[in-house]
């Protein structure tokens, strides 16, 4: 299983979050460090999911993903 790397960086207000997986396959995921502790958990198991189920391979639209 790939790594998962979590970061807190400023982001706009608007974004909670960015994962990106990079070359050797590990996952970047960046949260808002203006979020609070409460959006910060309920975030990361969000993107959790998206890594569990191989979202990041699948070419189809985010909208879609979503639901």
């Amino acid at each position: 299983m790939a790594d998962i790397f979590l970061r807190y960086i400023s982001l706009p207000p608007t974004v909670k979050v960015l994962t990106v997986q990079d070359e050797a396959g590990d996952y970047n995921i960046y949260l808002n460090s203006k979020l609070t502790y409460e959006a910060h958990t309920e975030t990361l198991q969000h993107e959790i999911k998206h890594i569990d189920n191989n979202d990041f391979s699948k070419f189809v639209p985010i909208r879609e993903i979503e639901r």
